[in-house]
């Protein structure tokens, strides 16, 4: 199982829309409801591109690239809330032997910083932002973590929340279970879409427990 982190796994994807919001504010944009969507599941690298589009102010894509890291990195080191149903999951991929990968588009001072409250030790394998030529929507981060796990990506269930990690994990040729946090996640062929983790862990009990 290959699992997102921001909004899949922990609530920080407000974290993550803070951010760019105040970037964006200190280069003299106020990012909007609809273009605040369109960073939810980008890489601090693409959303730098993103946000210099639209500041009215000239600035290079690498300064707005680590302001956007830095003021992420300082929200979440300052306290994060798992999502429902995810320590759950956890604990029951733990508990079945079953290999889970964390795969996020988040820089890797972040993926680390947000393992002390997961725990690394509920992943075989973790993949962060630039560990991969190409981040999400692009499949590489998929790919990459299925191959460290050794098994083809159709043997592979990615957890996503976002359209642009499950457009990623859908182009590797995994099997997708998408449940939606910022973004609604329309209805596809061979994709899954729950209301929660909770229903996601509730099903996977069932079988066992009858």
């Amino acid at each position: 199982v290959l699992l997102d982190m921001d909004g899949t796994l922990v609530d920080t994807e407000p974290l993550w829309l803070g951010a760019a919001r105040e970037v964006a504010a200190a280069h003299g944009h106020t990012l909007t409801d609809e273009e605040g969507a369109g960073v939810l599941g980008r890489t601090c690298a693409d959303t730098a591109t993103y946000l210099a589009a639209l500041c009215p102010r000239s600035v290079g894509d690498g300064v707005l690239e680590s302001a956007l890291e830095d003021t992420f990195l300082a929200a979440v080191e300052a306290g994060i809330e798992l999502r429902p149903g995810a320590r759950d999951l956890l604990d029951l991929l733990a508990d079945g032997d079953i290999p889970a990968a964390l795969v996020s588009a988040s820089p890797r001072r972040v993926v680390d910083a947000v393992l002390k409250t997961l725990g690394a030790e509920a992943f075989r394998t973790t993949v962060a932002d630039g560990e991969t030529d190409r981040s999400k929507p692009h499949p590489d981060p998929y790919l990459e973590a299925a191959a460290r796990l050794r098994l083809p990506p159709g043997a592979c269930l990615v957890v996503e929340d976002s359209p642009t990690g499950t457009a990623a994990a859908e182009e590797a040729g995994c099997r997708v279970v998408a449940v939606p946090s910022a973004t609604p996640i329309p209805a596809a062929p061979g994709r899954r879409i729950l209301d929660s983790l909770t229903s996601l862990v509730a099903e996977w009990r069932t079988p066992a427990q009858g």
